[in-house]
């Protein structure tokens, strides 16, 4: 009979490392849990009753076992937890939500542990930080559409803070589905994310805007956004409160909406110079449209470096060959680091230049986002370019070349990912299957 003691580290790893493979069959073996709170170690609960308990009557019943589960996160608990992240009382939504997102973090988070004899830590699973971590913070178990339809739905709580914290935790796993589930889900989700984005409710306001970003990704397709809800966005750039309107400045960037190019264009001259000035044209370069090259190539010109950056990353993405000279005539003389790290990006983008100093860069943890990102779009279309770094002596390099190859969207990367499965590495190999369960909604030769 297998056992996890109250609150072990020991325990959960082995919970959250094993539970990818699990299957229910050994659950009905006899798997039983011990309470992270109140129950002493020796009252175990085999997890038949934990999941029994979650349909009671008794409030106190079922918030005793979404907390089991919240700190033993099985897979399998994922379907039956969905049930209570509607349930009538806020603290059995709340720790619900947070059991599910424990389920699918790559890093299981311990709900309580003893320092010594006395202290006691508690850490708290905050879905807007597991959203803010990004796609990587999931591990490699699908997601269920039942969690994330019952975590969209508990986002329209009465209680506005259950419907923010909803709403995080339905963006954080949404990133999983890829192919038809991913495209089922954006037609579900659009209209009632277009609606959040234009809440009253400030909080709800700024994460529906945020999600938008990560459910429409179009990292994960080539599809264009739903026009309701690119055009929500849009509305959002006049947004009062300014970390709203540079989110939505970003969630256009992502979603690559055509649609607000002359918004956010407007936006750039508006604000000329600083962090807004920088927010638009950055969006504006992650579209990557052809009408906004003529921006870019007058920005090459700039006096600020991250904006010269920044425009040679829009040529880029805009795929024309021919800008490759404007490119290397503003690199001339050039020092600025960020500066000629974009022209390389530019290089390998629009000439098959060289991508060996974005892989070095991979080491630097300075440069190591920007590397990863830049990587990304230029294996979509173009995995092939990455498998040789499948084999570099350091885990890191590997494990980072497998999460770019999970996010190209191209069926070409499925075996080089799959040569990564069983690398040595623990890291290595939970990048690699986390890629792989991202590719399989893939097509062949997917193009940006």
């Amino acid at each position: 009979m297998r056992t996890l003691q109250d609150g072990s580290a020991k325990g959960l790893d082995a919970a959250g490392s094993a539970g990818r493979r699990r299957v229910v069959s050994c659950l009905v073996a006899g798997i039983v849990l011990s309470a992270a709170y109140s129950i002493p170690a020796a009252a175990q609960v085999p997890f038949e009753e934990a999941i029994a308990d979650l349909a009671s009557h008794e409030s106190a019943d079922r918030l005793r076992a979404v907390t089991l589960l919240k700190a033993a996160p099985y897979p399998e608990a994922a379907v039956p937890l969905a049930a209570v992240v509607l349930d009538s009382e806020d603290a059995i939504q709340f720790e619900a939500i947070a059991a599910e997102l424990n389920i699918f973090l790559a890093e299981k988070v311990v709900p309580r542990k003893k320092v010594g004899l006395v202290v006691e830590v508690r850490t708290k699973i905050a879905a807007e930080a597991a959203f803010s971590a990004g796609p990587l913070a999931l591990g490699a178990t699908p997601v269920p559409m039942e969690v994330l339809v019952a975590l969209r739905t508990a986002a329209r709580d009465n209680n506005p803070r259950v419907g923010v914290e909803a709403l995080y935790a339905f963006g954080a796993l949404a990133s999983e589905p890829t192919g038809a589930a991913r495209r089922v889900l954006q037609q579900a989700s659009a209209s009632e994310l277009s609606a959040m984005a234009g809440s009253s409710d400030e909080a709800l306001r700024a994460a529906a805007v945020r999600v938008i970003g990560r459910v429409f990704d179009a990292n994960t397709s080539d599809e264009a956004a739903d026009a309701s809800v690119g055009d929500a966005v849009i509305h959002a750039l006049n947004d009062q409160n300014r970390l709203i309107k540079r989110a939505a400045m970003d969630t256009l960037g992502k979603l690559r909406y055509a649609r607000g190019l002359d918004a956010l264009t407007q936006l750039f001259h508006f604000y000329k110079q600083g962090e807004l000035a920088e927010a638009a044209l950055d969006a504006l370069a992650r579209i990557g449209h052809p009408d906004s090259i003529p921006l870019f190539v007058s920005e090459l010109a700039s006096r600020s470096p991250a904006i010269k950056a920044i425009a040679m990353e829009g040529l880029a993405r805009s795929g024309d060959p021919a800008q490759m000279a404007a490119i290397d005539g503003a690199l001339a003389g050039e020092h600025n680091g960020r500066v000629i790290f974009a022209g390389t990006f530019a290089s390998a983008m629009l000439s098959g230049g060289s991508i060996e100093r974005l892989t070095d860069s991979l080491l630097s943890p300075r440069d190591r986002d920007v590397s990863k990102q830049y990587l990304v779009d230029i294996a979509r279309g173009g995995a092939q370019r990455l498998s040789r770094y499948t084999q570099d002596p350091d885990p890191g390099v590997r494990a980072d070349i497998a999460d770019v190859l999970g996010f190209s969207a191209d069926a070409a990367a499925r075996p080089i990912v799959a040569s990564l499965i069983k690398d040595q590495d623990k890291q290595v190999a939970l990048a690699a299957e986390r890629a792989a369960l991202r590719l399989r909604g893939a097509d062949p030769g997917v193009n940006r």
